[in-house]
């Protein structure tokens, strides 16, 4: 396989889908053609591209469709991925799954590891890339997405929860964005997650998985523990915006 260099700009990135647009100015180059990932059936065999361990670029993996809607809680976000037996290696993340006709249909992000663990990994359907790469191009950020606007702490043990000052496991606010819909609704640095719209919230991803079912302009009925009082709070979401 003849191996081209060449320079490449970054056009957008979005960390929820863990996607990248880059940008190449040079000639001769085959575009990959996209395929329909509702269209894969399990069983139905691919194979996986990519970079293992960061120096065997161009490695191909072969395997079949094990699930097409597995979810999997991923960065604290709970994803609906396509499942693979593919292998996949530390370096594969953002290379392709490909269908028996060379269409792209999928971008593997993730392996299950873990002793006695093979055989595990995930691609992003090539049909939730689509509109998100073409926001990307198009505006440098995804359209729609709804923005807290707060980095927070889930502390799941007591020790762990003592080790930044608080007596008792939870989701912690840890900071607030300025002039964010968090900021505007009272939410404050230390405060503890209880409920959002009545939905008690256990982890992180209970809270990233209320955002991802809200629109902008929703209002969220915040119940938090604050100095060892509840305190109810009324944010609006803005739009999340880069």
């Amino acid at each position: 396989m003849m191996v081209r260099h060449t320079t490449a700009q970054l056009v957008a990135t979005d960390s929820k889908m863990d996607i990248g647009v880059i940008k190449i100015d040079a000639s001769g180059l085959t575009p990959a053609i996209l395929g329909d990932s509702d269209s894969l059936s399990v069983g139905e065999p691919v194979v996986a591209v990519g970079n293992p361990l960061g120096q065997l670029g161009g490695t191909v993996t072969n395997g079949i469709v094990s699930a097409l809607d597995r979810e999997i809680i991923l960065n604290n976000e709970r994803r609906n991925l396509l499942q693979t037996n593919a292998a996949i290696n530390p370096g594969n993340s953002g290379g392709g799954l490909f269908n028996a006709s060379g269409e792209l249909v999928g971008i593997v992000v993730a392996k299950s590891s873990g002793e006695d663990v093979e055989g595990l990994g995930f691609a992003i359907p090539v049909n939730d890339a689509k509109p998100i790469i073409e926001d990307l191009i198009s505006q440098g950020y995804v359209g729609g997405r709804v923005s807290l606007g707060i980095t927070a702490l889930d502390l799941t043990t007591a020790q762990l929860a003592a080790q930044y000052g608080y007596k008792t496991p939870g989701v912690y606010v840890q900071s607030v964005v300025e002039n964010s819909s968090a900021a505007n609704g009272g939410l404050q640095p230390g405060d503890c997650f209880v409920s959002i719209n009545d939905t008690a919230i256990e982890a992180i991803s209970d809270v990233t998985t209320i955002l991802n079912n809200s629109s902008v302009g929703d209002q969220l009925e915040i119940t938090v523990k604050r100095d060892g009082r509840i305190v109810e709070l009324t944010v609006t979401l803005q739009e999340k915006k880069g």
